[in-house]
């Protein structure tokens, strides 16, 4: 299977890009294509042009690989910290600009737009890993836990991918080593369990 891991963390050193690598170091072990995007340091450009926006728009190289890449996907991993509720702009970007119409999904003919759309994605199982400064509880709580939503019913459930796991790992800002280990286990431990050898 062709995975698509996308990470969105400006820090290379981070515990977002810990989790990524330990993410593509299971998929390898299992047998799997691995495809990391590490959008930061590549320096993906989050803002959409309006010419993106054309019925047959004239994409980038960078924005044509993208796609290819997501298209191309048996499953995909997500991973980005919670920031102000929702992902990094880095990766809010990315879904305006890869996560397209006629690319991840479709409206039924006749619909302009206005009705419900149809998934076009191959990959049929996602993951989400999130990092976060706020207990689980007071997230759920106090904030209604935007990401879930954000992930299971906006982009992913568009798309028609209803297999998603997300896993919120916090609070991360005061998190030892030891923790951070088991934590990475359990990353791998998921991510072998959701794509298992071959």
């Amino acid at each position: 299977m062709k995975i698509l891991i996308v990470l969105a963390h400006p820090d290379p050193t981070s515990f977002n890009a810990a989790i990524a690598q330990t993410a593509a170091d299971a998929l390898v072990a299992n047998g799997h294509e691995t495809v990391l995007h590490d959008l930061c340091a590549e320096g993906f450009d989050p803002v959409l042009k309006r010419a993106e926006l054309l019925r047959e728009p004239k994409l980038d190289e960078t924005i044509t690989r993208h796609i290819e890449d997501l298209k191309s996907a048996d499953g995909l991993i997500m991973v980005h910290p919670n920031w102000w509720g929702m992902p990094p702009a880095a990766l809010v970007g990315w879904i305006d600009r890869v996560v397209r119409q006629g690319v991840a999904y479709k409206f039924v003919a006749g619909d302009k737009g206005e009705g419900v759309p149809v998934g076009l994605l191959k990959a049929k199982k996602a993951l989400v890993f999130n990092t976060a400064n706020t207990f689980e509880k007071r997230e759920r709580e106090v904030f209604g836990d935007p990401l879930e939503n954000i992930w299971k019913k906006c982009v992913f459930g568009l798309c028609g991918i209803t297999d998603v796991t997300r896993r919120t790992f916090s609070v991360v800002i005061v998190s030892d080593l030891a923790q951070r280990r088991v934590w990475l286990e359990e990353v791998a431990e998921t991510v072998s369990k959701s794509f298992p050898k071959e």
